[in-house]
């Protein structure tokens, strides 16, 4: 069985999509080749562009190729229609396949239309994304849901489909803003579907710069409030590096992305396999 992670935060610009793309290759080219696959949950699509590339992402799309957006909707634009027949297989893009090993790099497209999903609601609509990956996750050593940063049936969704919750955090001014509104997001969670297992695998500190003492004053606020709520934080951190935003243009990972530093490789590496070990892969 994969092991389910969503990546989340209720703050925007933590670099959530920077880390679900780099982990997934990271896992995908280890030596013991794992089987991954990204969900790729908000209505920005953010993720998938990172993984194809932009030119890529919109040749995809512009094949009639199915999403995210159809797994919600029922592949079709209204939700007292009938439901559309459709493949799991047919939301499912493969990335990358390595061989011999047989490891491979899928992900499911999200588009901007996704968006119009919030506003159209019927009952067990947020069970519609578990019920895909409880179909797939024997395929899969790893799948990596990345959310938006924001409450809503999307984050439901997310919670149902995965065992465990990965917060990036970046350390700045305000950092901590949307720990407390995660505590209540997983609360009302809880509260609402009692018999579901959901546990935090951890804080990770993302795209630090070293700046100090901003970064670390920033740092001490969310470390209080993670251990107010008993929340693991990783000793592993990932550092900025331009080489992101150079690797998303590409569409390849900072492992393939030219010039990218050693030193950033092996930091994110090092995250890499800690976060690991914390989830049991």
């Amino acid at each position: 069985m994969a092991k389910k992670v969503a990546l989340i935060n209720m703050k925007g610009g933590v670099g959530k999509s920077t880390l679900t793309v780099n982990l997934a290759w990271f896992f995908a080219l280890r030596p013991d080749c794992k089987r991954v696959l990204v969900v790729d949950l908000d209505p920005q699509f953010n993720a998938g562009q990172y993984m194809l590339g932009p030119n890529e992402y919109r040749r995809v799309l512009q094949s009639g190729k199915r999403t995210i957006w159809d797994i919600f909707e029922r592949g079709t634009r209204h939700p007292q229609a009938p439901r559309a027949t459709f493949a799991v297989s047919d939301v499912i893009h493969n990335r990358a396949t390595i061989r011999p090993e047989g490891a491979r790099l899928d992900v499911i497209l999200s588009r901007l239309e996704l968006a119009f999903s919030l506003k159209m609601p019927y009952q067990q609509k947020e069970r519609q994304l578990a019920e895909v990956i409880s179909s797939v996750e024997e395929e899969y050593d790893l799948i990596l849901i990345d959310c938006a940063p924001t409450e809503s049936i999307l984050t439901t969704a997310a919670y149902l489909a995965s065992d465990y919750l990965l917060v990036p955090v970046k350390p700045e001014y305000l950092s901590a803003i949307g720990l407390p509104l995660l505590v209540q997001s997983m609360t009302d969670f809880h509260a609402a579907y009692p018999g579901q297992r959901l546990q935090l695998a951890g804080i990770v500190f993302n795209a630090i710069t070293e700046y100090s003492p901003e970064e670390m004053l920033a740092k001490a606020d969310v470390r209080g409030v993670a251990q107010q709520h008993g929340w693991h934080v990783f000793d592993a951190e990932v550092t900025y590096s331009r080489s992101y935003p150079k690797s998303a243009r590409l569409g390849v990972s900072i492992y393939s992305t030219p010039n990218a530093q050693r030193k950033q490789k092996r930091r994110f590496g090092a995250f890499a396999h800690e976060f690991a070990r914390r989830i049991g892969l």
